[in-house]
């Protein structure tokens, strides 16, 4: 009997589309989601989230239906997940600077259970607005998701901002046979920030103006020498900047960006960006608030109690955390108020 999905839960955003399909693939299970996005200003299905179905769909040879634009309803029936070299373009279904990063959040968690390893090109957006940039999931989440066994890498080959889109990205995952769980529960002092100041088609100040604003900050503020490589030749179709830092502490790794804009200062930029992270460490908690409702899933498959702290709960979490308990028999503990720091317990 196929599990029914209330898409206008909570946040009621496209992360309870992506979790339960993802959710659906790992344990076999058939879904059917309902009010897909039905509070937004264009509910239902957009053209990214379409593409995670249908990527999914390909790789588990799953039964689906409501696959189209607009559409606030969707079954989804899956066969095995396979393993191997796969290749989805996010703009396919039309012209689009989807985020690559969301389909891959589709993707990751049932190839890391596949029988075999599996090569992944995705073809859109690297850089774009409302998701998270490349660099989060290549310096941010996947080592942290290597401290629970799995083993995953990512590469730029294009960079795509919005709206142009036209980024690449291959990512190589090797599968585990379980997750182990993961404490992230001790913040403590911050270690070193790290990160990109990069751009595309647009002049080279840009991005030396966003580094040396963030250096000046992290150094006044923060006393520590932020180590920023400067890309400002980006390979892409498009133009667009963006700062990306990483924050290591005793605990583990968060992560902060912001994308420029016309009109937008470079140490705009930079300031959006710094203070996000001052923020997350005046606040508390090791996992910032965008690493927290992305470990949840992986967390209630994992094999052991998981524990972390964070900056922020958020809407987002505390749905993310309703979707899962739809699929697992799984206690998960939240302490602390929304929109405030708290730690998460989750108990499979």
């Amino acid at each position: 009997m196929a599990i029914s999905i209330d898409g206008s839960y909570g946040e009621g955003g496209g992360q309870i589309l992506r979790t339960a399909l993802s959710l659906s693939a790992v344990l076999g299970k058939g879904i059917n989601i309902e009010r897909i996005r039905a509070g937004r200003e264009k509910p239902g299905l957009r053209p990214q989230h379409l593409a995670g179905v249908r990527a999914l769909g390909r790789i588990t040879d799953a039964k689906v239906g409501g696959d189209e634009i607009g559409s606030q309803s969707l079954t989804f029936s899956p066969g095995k997940v396979k393993g191997g070299v796969y290749r989805f373009n996010v703009a396919e279904e039309r012209g689009s600077a989807g985020a690559i990063t969301l389909i891959l959040q589709v993707l990751l968690l049932p190839l890391c259970f596949s029988p075999s390893s599996s090569e992944v090109t995705l073809l859109g957006g690297t850089h774009v607005p409302w998701s998270p940039p490349f660099h989060y999931f290549s310096m941010v989440l996947f080592p942290t998701l290597a401290r629970m066994g799995l083993c995953c890498n990512a590469e730029i080959q294009r960079w795509g901002w919005y709206p142009k889109g036209g980024g690449e990205v291959r990512v190589k995952i090797v599968p585990v046979e379980e997750l182990r769980s993961v404490n992230l529960s001790t913040g403590g002092s911050p270690r070193r920030i790290f990160g990109i100041s990069g751009t595309s088609n647009l002049p080279a100040h840009i991005a030396v103006r966003q580094k040396e604003r963030a250096y000046q900050r992290a150094k006044e503020r923060l006393r520590l020498v932020a180590d920023i490589q400067i890309v400002d030749k980006a390979l892409s179709p498009g133009q667009g900047t963006v700062l990306f830092l990483a924050l290591e502490s005793e605990g583990g790794l968060s992560g902060f960006s912001a994308l420029g804009r016309r009109g937008k200062r470079a140490e705009d930029v930079a300031d959006e960006a710094m203070d996000q992270l001052i923020e997350h460490i005046d606040a508390g908690g090791c996992v910032d608030p965008h690493l927290s409702d992305q470990l949840i899933p992986f967390a209630a498959l994992a094999n052991g109690k998981s524990i972390f702290t964070t900056s922020k709960i958020t809407r987002h979490l505390l749905t993310n955390i309703w979707v899962v308990k739809q699929f697992v028999d799984v206690r998960i503990e939240v302490e602390g108020k929304e929109g405030e720091a708290g730690r998460v317990e989750i108990h499979p």
